[in-house]
């Protein structure tokens, strides 16, 4: 006696849904042991991340390098970042070796005077009408206990700067990998897609490294312009090491938020080391400057370099910074940039143009 159509069919029904279930079950668990994993191994895939997107950002740089001719000779790929990393590290060195030290030189001793001018500089503040309340003893102690423990705080955080430099020291050698082999990743990539999906996402891609890559030209620019108004100020305020200061001020806007703080703080110091008026002249002009470039500068630069909207570009810097901090400030506009490129191609939905209505015209019978 064989079974009837309609039970084979309701077995096969059944068979089916406890697959799918038993499918979806093991789906979940390994869905949750992989972010599980992910989150636990967070560090090392952002610092990944973020040296493949510095590779992406760097490759139009290279690309330039290797259409350069010497003669016959034209340099490939990795003679092209040879040539690259050495500009920049040589640059660097210069500016370090013979610009850095005499700052750093004046500081210290303006530090080992600071007990000794503190009392002199708060006296001074007494005489302002609305400071004659504050409590100068007190504010001298705190200034001797700064000048005292400053040695011990920098001793400290060396090792908290150690595992910092490491982190950039690999993020280095990934990055000029990315660059190296990263062709050779990126098909790896893309051979995970149904062949059917992969020419639309290589095409998407390409068109989202090619606006990425136009970053790097809007973060020089801005570098650019805070580099030459430092300069300006301190040459017109006479604060001593305008260049270097300027320099470093420009090179220094590449970090978000960070690089501010340090340069600016630095500045403070240079200027305090000759003139408290000084101080007050350079802490009014960048607390002015630094409501210009986040609220003008930067969306208008950025907008023009990669075509995002200025509130997109603030949206993805805070978004970025509360992250992961200054690694996330630094790669926010280009993460958006990717973002908004595949929302693009995969999301939005282009509004289909209808042509406007016009009534038909009718005309009565002729009786």
């Amino acid at each position: 006696m064989t079974d009837s159509p309609i039970a084979v069919r309701a077995t096969n029904g059944t068979v089916k849904r406890q697959r799918s279930l038993r499918s979806d079950i093991v789906f979940t668990f390994a869905l949750a042991i992989g972010l599980y994993l992910a989150w636990v191994v967070r560090n090392v895939l952002v610092l990944l991340y973020v040296s493949a997107l510095f590779a992406v950002v760097l490759l139009p740089v290279v690309r330039g390098i290797m259409k350069l001719r010497i003669g016959k000779w034209q340099p490939g790929r990795g003679v092209a970042i040879l040539i690259l990393f050495l500009a920049v590290v040589s640059l660097a060195a210069l500016f370090f070796i013979f610009a850095f030290p005499p700052v750093v030189r004046d500081i210290r001793e303006f530090v080992n005077e600071l007990p000794t001018r503190g009392p002199q500089v708060l006296l001074r503040i007494r005489r302002i009408p609305f400071l004659q309340h504050v409590d100068v003893a007190a504010l001298n102690d705190k200034l001797q206990d700064f000048a005292a423990n400053f040695a011990t705080y920098l001793l400290l955080s060396i090792r908290n700067w150690a595992s910092k430099l490491f982190d950039i020291i690999t993020a280095i050698i990934l990055t000029v990998y990315f660059m190296l082999e990263g062709e050779a990743a990126y098909q790896w990539v893309l051979s995970f897609f149904p062949v059917d999906m992969r020419q639309r996402l290589d095409v998407t891609l390409a068109r989202a490294e090619i606006r990425m890559g136009k970053w790097l030209l809007g973060q020089a620019s801005l570098m650019l312009v805070l580099g030459l108004s430092s300069t300006v100020l301190f040459l017109a305020l006479h604060v001593r090491y305008a260049y270097a200061l300027g320099v470093l001020m420009g090179a220094f806007n590449i970090i978000p938020i960070a690089g501010a703080v340090i340069t600016i703080t630095l500045a403070l110091l240079v200027a305090a080391i000759d003139s408290w008026g000084r101080v007050l002249g350079v802490a009014i002009f960048y607390a002015i400057y630094a409501q210009v470039e986040t609220s003008f500068l930067t969306p208008r630069i950025m907008r023009h370099s990669v075509d995002l909207p200025g509130l997109a570009i603030i949206v993805a810097l805070l978004l970025g910074a509360a992250f992961d901090g200054i690694v996330g400030a630094m790669v926010a506009v280009p993460t958006a940039v990717l973002v908004a490129v595949l929302l693009d191609e995969y999301a939005v939905v282009p509004e289909a143009i209808i042509a406007e209505h016009h009534p038909v015209e009718t005309t009565s019978p002729i009786v």
